[in-house]
């Protein structure tokens, strides 16, 4: 979420002349911190004392004192249960934080917080508590339901052998591998994983509960108690222990699931079903069910101790059990415990290298024969190279079963971020999810596994209170459960209105007028050599005007060329969605009258990001386009999409460059008309988006991204001068690399089949901006290169400064390398080279100042470029080396790009 933030602050940037008109500089202060306050990572108030885990049905040790508690007359549901109260050890006296707490005989649990407090609620009368943690002797304490009960429990540390306990000092002893207990005991637990894991059993079954909530804290005072926020001080919270401390926090989102859980291990297929979803959010400029997919992957989705890989904070941690963790790991056995007659070994594990992507913590196994987790603890030390974090702990208990299983019970992970490392207002998220009623090799029927992975019942949307207060395995603290009384009383307020319309407007680029929005706001002014300053102003309509027909454009002048630009286009959605939300479903008709760069496609929106302030060398190749297009999109659940359109495009050329044919008399033509049909298909298997107000944004994964298009001329129809077929392919897949960070792997190629001009050749992509592009060859002049096939791979090594941690004095700085190489190799058959075929256009010539047209000859064209990231947390710089065709006119053997890629 942070990275959202900041990337909204470079749109914030592009509209900070208009904002100033309407608001005054002292107010426009209190706005920008404002907005600051509410966009960031936040979360909800989430303490550990959470209350009880439900059961349906009667304890056994519930209803034989049914006829005894002095409750005879009233009736079984009306007697509840209510203990609070604090953990410490007996010791030492000090609070003793995640100890289980739950009524005995039922499931009914919760665990103390930082300091040692509990409270645990239950509809049911209860009349034994009990208290259980690795390392400590359980107890059991009597209760008394439908009466207060306020505790105080010393728990006595377990029986332990000090024989077995190895404690390595470095200074007196080089830490190894060899010979070491403690890694000879992960070594053991390494190789029983696979039997460890739940999905080792053949089918597995199980409910879970979910929360996710955002807070922030630690605002100054002063703004606390300025007259701007005062009206809002209803929403804080006085009572969240953050890091050891109590702080006054303000909750900005808060959301809760239940869902069914199947597996089936072979053929393997995994099932998971939303009963019910509730949540708030005051962040409102944010897609909800976007932020809410991208909020679950940053505190981690799914975290399996088991897996060698642990995907968290945007970021890939290496697990202390992965296969090869002893190589990045130290490890030490720091105790024995003897439970019952079960004997369980703690181990404490800390980076090799304080800065790389690796947890330090302690994890509890078995020494039963099947080596399981029974507990583990993770956390990162403040060296790590993770920007904006300030702590980070995951909490993972497991809950025992027959035959030496264990199974996750509860999962809690925490984090807290901030602009600044120690100091400053900052936001804190936390994701708990309980593991409740698992059913082992109890298959459902086969039909059941052909359906979806991802399914949803009908009307999800539980707003009922009473229903998830009986539905919920995991309830709520009295703060949890205000906060959606007090975001239904925010949301009422004017102020409140007034202030997210106006973050809204600068985050999604469109100010929201009911019926109609204004914008971009973000092209209201751009700069570039053919039209000089250029202005734009459009809009586009909203469900409010009408649901299925939907209305967009914008009108622009350019002070230089003098000439006004449009587009206007009207949407049909049969799905009666807006065509900029998922899933697609519509008809489109419109009509483009444009400046561009060669090469450059219109998509669905001009976002003029071709048309860039500020390159490097000349850039005076333009062109006039008239589209006027009919297109059919249409999106499936499973990420597969389509896309048929009929396109008749008409092209003028500007600036330099001109359309001349090779002819006796240099004829120039003044407009190249085409028709086209075509066919655009797209999969993104498992694929997770962010929704923004103008486009789409996957969020990473290890899955490929498949694209096809085919285009067909057709010579005839709406004057249409050529016929010809392009097809051209693109495959895209992000590869995790565990501690050497992840590459981006791109594979391109396209091939034309027909005779047609230099405009209709495939335009290699090319970037003159001084911003480094990933998808463009950056050493590369605009319209440099045609062809009429291609193929090309681009690689991007991002090592999340693996190599430099390593390096004194440079280390603290936390800066990451990158490596890049791009090849593009293709050719131009004769039948479309000027030079060898008649009734063609030549090429650019390489005069006046101009760079020149090229055909992409035998030898590949290459790039590769090395880059220094996370400079100053925002700041990556990358030399660009080109390795051939350098006696090309105007290129340059080296370059220097920037790009403004704040990131975790």
């Amino acid at each position: 979420m942070l990275l959202i933030f900041l990337n909204c602050l470079i749109k914030l940037s592009s509209v900070r002349k208009i904002t100033c008109q309407f608001l005054s500089f002292k107010n426009f202060l209190k706005f920008s911190y404002l907005l600051f306050i509410l966009f960031p990572l936040c979360s909800t108030a989430q303490q550990q004392n959470t209350p009880a885990v439900k059961k349906d049905s009667l304890t056994q040790d519930s209803l034989k004192h049914t006829t005894d508690s002095g409750h005879k007359n009233l009736p079984y549901k009306q007697i509840s249960t209510r203990v609070t109260g604090q953990v410490i050890d007996a010791t030492s006296g000090h609070p003793l934080s995640f100890i289980s707490v739950s009524f005995s005989g039922s499931k009914y649990g919760t665990n103390t917080d930082d300091h040692g407090n509990f409270t645990l609620n239950a509809p049911l009368p209860f009349y034994r508590i009990s208290f259980s943690s690795m390392g400590y002797q359980p107890v059991v304490k009597v209760i008394t339901p439908g009466q207060p009960n306020d505790l105080k429990i010393r728990l006595e540390k377990s029986q332990t052998q000090l024989k077995e306990v190895k404690i390595v000092s470095g200074k007196s002893k080089r830490y190894r591998n060899k010979d070491n207990p403690a890694v000879e005991l992960i070594q053991q637990v390494i190789e029983h994983k696979a039997q460890n894991r739940m999905e080792s059993t053949d089918y597995l079954q199980y409910d879970q509960y979910e929360r996710l909530g955002l807070s922030m804290f630690d605002m100054p005072k002063a703004f606390i108690n300025s007259a701007f926020f005062r009206k809002y001080q209803f929403m804080m919270d006085t009572t969240q222990i953050i890091n050891g401390q109590k702080k006054t926090s303000v909750p900005v989102y808060f959301n809760e699931k239940l869902s069914k859980y199947y597996y089936r291990k072979s053929p393997s297929k995994s099932i998971q079903i939303l009963n019910a979803e509730k949540g708030v959010n005051i962040i409102k400029f944010i897609d909800t069910t976007g932020l809410g997919i991208y909020l679950n992957r940053m505190y981690g989705n799914n975290i399996d101790i088991y897996t060698n890989n642990i995907f968290i904070i945007s970021n890939q941690f290496l697990s202390p059990i992965a296969d090869h963790a002893p190589d990045f790991y130290k490890f030490f056995i720091t105790d024995t415990i003897q439970v019952g007659n079960q004997k369980l070994v703690e181990l404490s594990f800390t980076p090799r290298t304080k800065g790389d992507l690796l947890f330090e913590g302690k994890i509890t196994v078995t020494l039963d024969g099947h080596y399981a987790v029974a507990a583990c603890e993770l956390n990162v030390n403040k060296q790590i190279n993770i920007n904006f974090m300030r702590s980070l702990k995951i909490n993972l208990n497991f809950e025992p079963y027959a035959g030496g299983r264990y199974y996750l019970k509860k999962s809690i992970a925490r984090a807290d971020f901030g602009l600044l490392k120690n100091k400053g207002t900052s936001i804190l998220g936390e994701r708990t999810v309980f593991y409740s009623n698992y059913k082992f090799n109890t298959p459902q029927p086969a039909a059941f596994y052909q359906g979806k992975s991802l399914q949803t019942d009908i009307n999800p949307n539980q707003a009922d209170t009473t229903y998830w207060k009986n539905n919920r395995t995991d309830t709520l603290t009295g703060q949890q459960n205000e906060v959606y009384a007090k975001v239904q009383k925010l949301e009422n307020m004017p102020s409140y209105k007034r202030t997210t319309w106006i973050a809204k407007t600068l985050v999604g680029g469109y100010a929201d007028l009911g019926a109609v929005q204004a914008g971009p706001v973000g092209a209201l002014y751009s700069f570039n050599s053919q039209e000089g300053s250029r202005f734009q102003v459009g809009g586009r309509t909203t469900p409010q005007f009408n649901n299925t027909v939907y209305l967009q454009g914008y009108t622009a002048f350019g002070t230089r060329d003098t000439k006004f630009k449009y587009d206007f286009a009207t949407y049909f959605s049969l799905n009666k969605t807006p065509f900029y939300r998922f899933p697609n479903d519509y008809f489109k008709v419109s009509y483009l009258y444009d400046v561009a760069t060669p090469g450059q496609d219109f998509t669905i929106n001009n976002s003029q990001a071709a048309l860039s302030s500020f390159h490097s060398g000349t850039t005076d190749y333009w062109i006039y386009s008239k589209f006027f297009r009919v297109d059919y999109v249409k999106d499936f659940e499973n990420h597969f999409s389509y896309n048929v359109s009929v396109k008749n495009w008409d092209q003028q050329a500007a600036g330099t460059l001109v359309f001349q044919n090779n002819d006796a008399a240099n004829t120039l033509v003044n407009h190249l008309v085409t028709t086209e049909i075509s066919v655009g298909l797209r999969f993104a298997p498992h694929e997770k988006i962010l929704q923004g107000t103008e486009s789409r944004h996957t969020i990473h994964s290890k899955y490929p991204i498949f694209n096809l298009q085919i285009n067909q001329g057709i010579k005839g129809p709406f004057n249409g001068s050529y016929n010809y077929t392009n097809v051209t392919a693109n495959i895209y897949k992000r590869f995790y690399m565990s501690q050497l960070g992840y590459a981006d792997i791109t594979f391109v190629g396209s091939y034309l089949a027909g005779k047609v001009p230099f405009p209709l050749l495939n335009i290699s992509p090319a970037n003159q901006s001084i911003a480094y592009n990933d998808d463009a060859y950056n050493q590369m002049n605009y319209l440099e290169f045609v062809s009429d096939h291609y193929a090309g791979i681009n690689f991007t090594q991002s090592f999340n400064g693996f190599f430099l941690n390593k390096i004194p004095l440079i280390s603290h700085l936390k800066w990451r390398e990158y490596l890049s190489f791009k090849i593009l190799y293709g050719g131009l058959r004769t039948e479309n080279d000027p030079l060898y075929a008649k009734n063609l256009y030549q090429f650019p010539a390489a005069a006046g100042g101009a760079n020149g047209t090229y055909a992409l000859g035998k030898t590949p064209y290459i790039e590769a470029g090395a880059g220094i990231g996370n400079i100053f947390k925002f700041i990556r710089v990358d030399m660009i080396r080109r390795f051939n065709y350098l006696d090309h006119p105007g290129i340059s053997t080296y370059g220097v790009k920037f790009s403004f890629s704040p990131d975790f």
